[in-house]
């Protein structure tokens, strides 16, 4: 498979088919490295993959739309071990559009043939409040709002104009219920707990402005959870431009070998048969939810917080030094007794140290150390209020906080410093005077 291709901002031919495209039957918002990494590239491996297409929307990069775009939708994954790289070229897009293109999106998801809309939108994307509605004093939510109740009102071409990204989402399933389309599931790929119910919440929360699609949502919306974990590094500017000579692609991925992926829900139209290409089906996806939120994402913020105080700048080089790795397996003291055994966490935590000392996954600290005090909140405090209810010590949390807290460069010697900061992450863990004398001990070691 060949093509040509001088970079991102400025593609030519790219990549070509081996096989015709496959129908449409998966719509994805939020096109990205990670996305093709994992929900495309499983597409493309299963045994039914002729059957099942993906169009798929950016955030905000017309550029990454157009490199694909010019290589029919296809592009080179790299998988990168220690022994070297593996290419493997994946065509499971068929239609790479940008974000703004709201029209081509509502079509989309509104299209009978559409049975799937997948979204790794991160979790600003849902523009959702501490209770999980709607965010009310956003306002771009406040806008699309009043865009959609003028959808009710009749005006269709109030949709054009919504911003956010559930606001055309909503718009897309108003435009499907009037068409007679028929249910589909919608399936969150997000590092969130619960992400299904995430995405279902602040998703009807803002349909409640359009009542009768609210109602049809409720009735022909299935939202699945799910759980992803595989390592996909931002590729940096100089080694774009390498990757871009060698296979001849204006778009590559680099990822790591390992990968999983979770689901559990209802697909009332169907789906790929995701599982022959190495997916797993539960009705029960919390602990798997947990292992992967708590082992995999926990020790990165911790890395990311801990790492950059310590002079590092990738994750390989963090898991290196022995005090970041102690304060990871310290935190997985903790968080191993509130995971299932049947999850084989002691294999996962032997593998997740070989995953991040992988030297050739350039994964930067600074990457993952953006939003920390929401990943404190989602991937360590859980942790430790399990721990404390269940009157342990919790000193591998303890540890992490203060990490935390030296980043931010916040931290404080003071008790009450200390409690104050602990506040925003957990009230209940604020008012443990145990719990905040021991942040306050481990703050003099994470410095």
């Amino acid at each position: 498979m060949t093509g040509r291709s001088t970079g991102l901002a400025t593609p030519t031919t790219g990549l070509h088919r081996s096989r015709p495209a496959p129908p449409v039957r998966i719509v994805h918002l939020g096109l990205g490295a990670f996305s093709r990494s994992h929900t495309a590239w499983y597409t493309d491996r299963a045994v039914d993959a002729e059957d099942w297409g993906i169009a798929a929307y950016t955030g905000r990069s017309a550029a990454l739309a157009a490199a694909l775009s010019a290589q029919d939708g296809v592009y080179t994954l790299i998988e990168r071990s220690a022994e070297g790289d593996r290419p493997e070229v994946v065509e499971s897009i068929v239609r790479a559009r940008p974000g703004d293109d709201v029209a081509g999106l509502l079509a989309d998801i509104a299209a009978p043939a559409t049975a799937i809309v997948t979204l790794s939108i991160t979790e600003a994307g849902y523009r959702a409040g501490a209770d999980g509605l709607p965010d009310d004093g956003d306002p771009l939510v406040v806008a699309d709002r009043a865009r959609l109740a003028q959808l009710e009102a009749g005006d269709s071409d109030a949709a054009l104009g919504l911003q956010t990204v559930l606001g055309r989402l909503v718009a897309g399933l108003d435009a499907r219920r009037r068409g007679g389309a028929g249910a589909l599931a919608v399936v969150s790929c997000d590092n969130i707990p619960d992400n299904g119910g995430h995405v279902a919440r602040a998703l009807l929360g803002l349909a409640a402005s359009v009542p009768l699609t609210a109602e049809w949502c409720e009735q022909n919306v299935s939202f699945v959870s799910s759980s992803v974990d595989r390592i996909t590094p931002r590729i940096e500017p100089d080694e774009m431009a390498c990757l871009t000579e060698r296979y001849r692609d204006a778009a590559p991925v680099v990822a790591e070998p390992f990968s999983d992926w979770v689901l559990s829900g209802d697909f009332p139209a169907g789906r790929p048969a995701w599982e022959t290409a190495g997916a797993r089906f539960t009705d029960q996806l919390e602990p798997w939810e947990a292992r992967k939120l708590w082992l995999l994402n926990g020790a990165h913020t911790i890395l990311a917080c801990l790492g950059v105080v310590r002079g590092h700048t990738l994750v390989s080089e963090a898991i290196a030094d022995p005090v970041c790795r102690s304060a990871v397996e310290r935190f997985w003291d903790d968080a191993e007794p509130n995971l299932p055994r049947r999850l084989g966490i002691a294999g996962y935590r032997r593998a997740l140290l070989a995953r991040f000392a992988n030297p050739r996954i350039s994964h930067l600290l600074s990457q993952i150390a953006q939003d920390t005090t929401t990943k404190v909140r989602l991937r360590i405090v859980p942790v430790a209020e399990r721990e404390r209810a269940a009157r342990r010590g919790a000193a591998g949390c303890a540890g992490a906080l203060a990490a935390w807290l030296v980043a931010e460069d916040e931290a404080s010697a003071s008790v009450a410093g200390v409690r104050d900061r602990i506040e925003r992450v957990s009230t209940s863990l604020a008012e443990d005077d145990e719990f905040v004398a021991s942040v306050t001990r481990a703050l003099t070691l994470a410095r």
